[in-house]
């Protein structure tokens, strides 16, 4: 069964730092374009920062320099880590693979930056 499990959400506070995985199984992710979104309460989902079959990663302006995307092909994992951390960055975080008519989401993982 194809799925995507996301882990290592919490609470943390301001300037803090974070690493959330997503992990998959059924599906080998370095097959896939992996993105990670989130969306916060009251507002519309936005694409974070991504990770390109060929390795190429992307990241939206407002994380660039402060968060890094990476994957582990052998643990079949990909990884968002976030530094300094900002309030605005509280929102639920998920994952996505996607490639060609395939398209797959985990459940999403909740990061809480507070002090």
């Amino acid at each position: 069964q194809e799925q995507l499990v996301e882990s290592g959400g919490g609470l943390v506070q301001p300037g803090g730092s974070l690493r959330l995985s997503c992990a998959a199984s059924g599906i080998i992710l370095a097959l896939y374009e992996v993105s990670w979104y989130r969306q916060a309460p009251g507002k519309q989902r936005e694409l974070v920062a991504g990770i390109g079959r060929d390795g190429k990663r992307n990241y939206a302006d407002f994380v660039k320099g402060r968060f890094t995307v990476s994957r582990d092909i052998g643990k079949n994992t990909v990884y968002l880590e976030m530094n300094s951390l900002k309030v605005e960055d509280t929102a639920v975080y998920s994952c996505s693979a996607k490639w060609r008519s395939r398209s797959y989401w985990g459940q999403g993982t909740q990061v809480t930056v507070s002090s």
